[in-house]
This record gives structure tokens, sequence and C-alpha cells, in this order.
């Protein structure tokens, strides 16, 4: 990761790099569903960008959580 780059993700950014809504991804978030851990910052939630790259390249950041969107 270069230096200048951040090392947290919205969840507009990932839900953007996943391929789903943001609405989604704060759903998920606030269920703590999720497959990496949500970081809270305030009233900010925001995600370690280093696991969200290690999600996107194959790696299970969280094997608890599923982006599963049924109930529960």
């Amino acid at each position: 990761m270069p230096d200048n780059e951040r090392l947290t993700m919205t969840l507009p950014e990932f839900a953007e790099a996943y391929g789903i809504s943001k609405n989604l991804a704060y759903d998920l978030a606030r269920r703590d569903k999720l497959p990496v851990p949500v970081i809270h910052l305030g009233k900010r939630l925001v995600l370690s960008r280093r696991a969200v790259l290690a999600l996107l390249d194959g790696d299970n950041a969280n094997p608890d959580a599923s982006l599963c969107v049924g109930p529960g």
C-alpha cells in the first residue's frame, strides 16, 4: 500500500468495491454482518483498508460474519 493512501475505507467505498449498495453496506455494518471488522470513530463507521483488500484477494478476514442478506 502506498504511503499516501488512507489506512481506512468508508462504507460507501467498501460498497463500491464489493458491488453492493451503500444502504446494504450500512445495514450489514449495523447488524455486525460485514465480513470485515467495523471501526467506530464517533458516529463514523470505517473499515481497515488492509482487511478489505485481503477479503477481496480471497482471505477471509472475519469468518464468523457472512455477507448474507437474508433474515437474521
